[in-house]
């Protein structure tokens, strides 16, 4: 046996050199992006006039503003991904395919050509789905990047079945173009463009029936998912918002809308109440809270939408890339909430009240007998529930979360409201922001519905029954192959 060691070649040294290197420059590129998308959101709110490729690209108030949102995102992930894929025999394609996800999405949200739109949004879905199985070394991995491409695919042909439609009814092939001519729109081939947006939608967006691709991919590396979660998911809201003059057209179509957003949200959060670990629990959230995003869509409040994609982004992707500091916090017995005795009731619903007063004061929104009224309410509510949830996980005595869910609630509801509408000033040129969609029975329902969910959650009513607890981890299983049960499959060397 020789005891000579082969030396490196040169070729393989300059390899190795610039695999090493690929991380550091496509950092810097996303920072770089993200402080191109900051100058530009500002010389589009300084200067009127249209920033436009005619027939190809168009670059509005949507466009600027979901630029700054993804760069920041995929600047974060980067930053974050160089500690986390360090030593990977994937980081470098890691890398690649995070930068070229992020430069898909810019370009999507800056289309105006239907072809284009088309592409990008194809190419959005296959970067996503290589991402989830970046390590192709595991058979799991492979499943879950299967499951994920299957959907997206089926997403992308039914977008090009929508736009197709819509070119054939308007002989457009620019969605200004088709915006422009939507108070036309009806027969046949709009009832296909409309329900084929919306099913395409409602798959990118993971909600149910389509969130089992959401709950396959945790075999993602967590900066993946982290983009997914804050960024890829909301590509539903946005469609519906690009298209808005399309699907407002017909009133019964938005009805629809909004019930299987209110659907998607009450199952999101009832299935993230039975998971047994953190980036599961955090997968349903992200459908509930994707349903909650196309219900206010629904509603005929486009920028109310993206608000929410945003303002869910940067919860969301907080989350992923701390999923491994989360402890599980537990009240003590007896030490819970106020809210189940008379008093408490009180309490919650007189704070319930005076956030729903605050959002209407300082939107507009809930003023009137309208789709309005119907978003105030459920934004106090799920905001209200969130800040009880905060509150819950603090070691206050019980006698004083009385005052501590206020002090936390209204706050953060005047938050969110001054952030729909900075929001809705940056949409301003956007066609059909908002279009508040009148009351009916129906939406009177979705109302109790959601009413009733929180109590039932707050009040652990719910959880009384076996069936429904059984029905619920039953539908929050990710597909069976695409799950690790041994820590021996972690190993990608």
């Amino acid at each position: 046996m020789s005891g000579r060691t082969s030396k490196p070649t040169v070729g393989a040294l300059r390899e190795a050199a610039n695999a090493s290197s690929a991380p550091v420059v496509l950092t810097r590129l996303a920072w770089a992006l993200f402080a191109a998308s900051v100058v530009a959101l500002v010389a589009r709110l300084r200067l009127d006039g249209a920033w436009e490729v005619p027939g190809a690209v168009a670059v509005d108030g949507l466009t600027v503003l979901l630029w700054v949102v993804v760069t920041f995102f995929s600047g974060i992930v980067h930053s974050y991904s160089r500690r986390y894929m360090a030593g990977s025999a994937h980081e470098t394609e890691f890398f690649l395919g995070v930068f070229g996800f992020t430069l898909a999405v810019m370009a999507l949200v800056a289309a105006d050509h239907l072809a284009l739109f088309w592409c990008f949004w194809l190419a959005m879905g296959l970067l996503m789905a290589r991402l989830v199985g970046t390590v192709d070394g595991w058979p799991q991995a492979r499943a879950a990047a299967g499951v994920a491409r299957r959907h997206f695919l089926a997403s992308s042909a039914l977008l090009g079945v929508a736009l197709t439609a819509l070119w054939w009814a308007t002989g457009e092939t620019t969605i200004s173009g088709i915006a422009a001519s939507a108070d036309g729109l009806g027969g046949p081939a709009w009832l296909v463009a409309g329900v084929a947006l919306v099913l395409a939608a409602m798959i990118q967006s993971a909600l149910v029936p389509f969130h089992g691709w959401l709950l396959s991919s945790m075999t993602a590396p967590t900066p993946a998912s982290a983009l997914m979660h804050a960024g890829f998911v909301n590509a539903g809201g946005v469609l519906l918002t690009r298209f808005a003059p399309v699907v407002t057209a017909e009133t019964a179509l938005m009805l629809g809308i909004a019930v299987v957003g209110a659907a998607s949200a009450l199952a999101g959060k009832l299935l993230k109440t039975v998971q047994p670990d953190v980036k599961t629990e955090l997968g349903c959230s992200t459908v509930g809270q994707m349903g909650f995003m196309i219900l206010q869509a629904g509603l005929g409040f486009f920028g109310a939408a993206i608000t929410h994609l945003i303002v869910h982004g940067f919860y969301k992707a907080y989350h992923f890339l701390s999923a491994g500091e989360e402890v599980e916090h537990t009240g003590p017995t007896g030490e819970d909430l106020p809210g189940t005795g008379f008093a408490g009731a009180v309490v919650v619903l007189l704070t319930a009240l005076a956030g729903g007063a605050t959002f209407a004061l300082l939107t507009g929104k809930g003023t009137s007998v309208d789709g309005g009224l119907l978003l105030a309410s459920l934004v106090a509510l799920t905001t209200l529930h969130a800040a009880r949830s905060a509150v819950r996980r603090t070691g206050l005595p019980a006698t004083a979360r009385y005052g501590a869910v206020p002090l936390v609630f209204l706050p953060a509801i005047a938050g969110y409201a001054l952030v729909y509408e900075a929001v809705s000033s940056v949409l301003s040129g956007v066609p059909m922001v908002s279009a508040p969609t009148e009351l009916t029975a129906l939406h009177a329902v979705v109302a109790v519905a959601f009413l009733a969910a929180y109590v039932a959650i707050e009040t652990g009513v719910y959880e009384r029954s076996e069936r429904l607890y059984v029905a619920l981890l039953n539908a929050g299983q990710p597909a069976p192959d695409t799950v690790l049960t041994a820590t021996e499959e972690y190993d990608e060397h």
